[in-house]
């Protein structure tokens, strides 16, 4: 009985260590979408990035995109590989993850549901629709 439960954890291990190595062997990178007062939102990585935006990712790389903004947005893909974006609508306080698996360019617009005002939130001038290009390389 002994022999053959740790024949069972050493099997788990073994299955286990090859799905951690691909995990950690696949490149990320994290992003928000946050709100603004001038133009109501500008994506964020380290610092402030702006309405418009560009990253340069490696091939296979894991873009995660927090909704840090009460706000839900809708993300359609205007040029580049064909991305399996699914749901085009991501909800407030959550995240979308992209792979970018083929090398290119790519350009992704992110727009905002519900008005700043229908939000009570204030902002400077119009509400704007956030673009990311993607270059995967």
């Amino acid at each position: 009985m002994k022999r053959l439960a740790l024949a069972a954890a050493t099997l788990a291990i073994g299955v286990g260590a090859p799905v951690g190595a691909i995990a950690a062997s696949t490149p990320s990178f994290r992003m928000s979408i946050v709100h603004y007062v001038r133009g109501c939102h500008v994506w964020k990585t380290t610092g402030l990035r702006g309405a418009k935006t560009t990253v340069k990712v490696k091939r296979g790389t894991r873009v995660e995109i927090r909704l840090s903004c009460p706000m839900d947005f809708e993300f359609r893909q205007l040029r580049g590989p064909r991305l399996a974006l699914g749901n085009p609508r991501t909800s407030a306080g959550t995240s979308r993850t992209i792979v970018f698996r083929r090398a290119g360019t790519y350009v992704l617009v992110a727009t905002n549901i519900q008005s700043s005002a229908e939000q009570g939130l204030q902002t400077l001038g119009a509400d704007n629709v956030l673009s990311l290009t993607v270059v995967a390389r």
